[in-house]
Formats: C-alpha cells, structure tokens, sequence
C-alpha cells in the first residue's frame, strides 16, 4: 500500500515538472519570436524607443539631415527645457526623461555619422595609425 502511494507522488509530481518545464519553453519561444520580431521591424527605434523624428520635435531641433546637426544647439536647448521641468520647480519628472532620451538620440546619431564619416576618409586616404610620428 505504502509504495502505491510513494509512486502516484512520484508521477505526479513528475507531471507537474514537466507541465511546468514545457510552459515555461512556450513563453521564451514567444518571447524570443517577439523580440525578433521588434528587432525586424524597429528601423529607427533603439532601446530607448524614440526616433530621431521624435527627438527633434521634443527638443524643437530641425531634423538631421546625414548627422548635420549643430551639437551646440542641441545642448542649449536641452539645458533650458531640462531646467524648465525640474520636478523641484513644478516641473515633471517624466518630461524631463523624455528631454534626457531626445538629446542622448540625437546624439547617438551624430555620432554614428561621424564614426561613418571617419571611416570614408579612412578608406580614401588609406590607414595612417595614429600613434607614430610623421617625418
């Protein structure tokens, strides 16, 4: 008698395990398939979610055209919008998120097409390391 039931505890935990084993691989299959799904069709969103578009109209900046954009400017902007909604002076906290994320966007992207740039010459004129000297 004790060992019928020793066996039923048995198998049904193993039931449970593996029902539980199986459930859990279906989530991280979907939750793998979703992300490659975002990851296809995300373009110009990064991990913060916001496209240059965007940035440009939070900090009120003419759109980039191939990273063409004064930094100076961007700055200046985001420190006087940033001031302006400090939670501390009535200001809100999540505006202020959205100012930080658009001139950290704006930023990334000038330095994407700088790094390009950088790149092209490089290929043009041939590589010239750095650390030596010139004679």
């Amino acid at each position: 008698m004790a060992h019928r039931i020793i066996t039923q505890v048995v198998f049904s935990g193993a039931r449970i395990i593996g029902r539980a084993v199986a459930e859990s691989y279906r989530q991280a299959a979907a939750t793998q398939k979703y992300a490659a799904a975002n990851q296809k069709s995300g373009g110009g969103f990064t991990s913060s979610n916001i496209t240059m578009e965007e940035a440009c109209k939070i900090l009120n900046v003419g759109p980039s055209k191939m990273g063409q954009i004064d930094i100076e400017f961007v700055t200046e902007r985001f420190k006087r919008l940033f001031d302006l909604n400090d939670p501390k002076k009535g200001g809100s906290f999540y505006l202020q998120s959205k100012i930080l994320r658009a001139r950290e966007r704006i930023e990334r992207e000038v330095r994407g097409y700088q790094q390009m740039a950088e790149r092209e010459s490089e290929l043009r004129e041939g590589f010239k390391p750095k650390w030596t000297k010139e004679e």
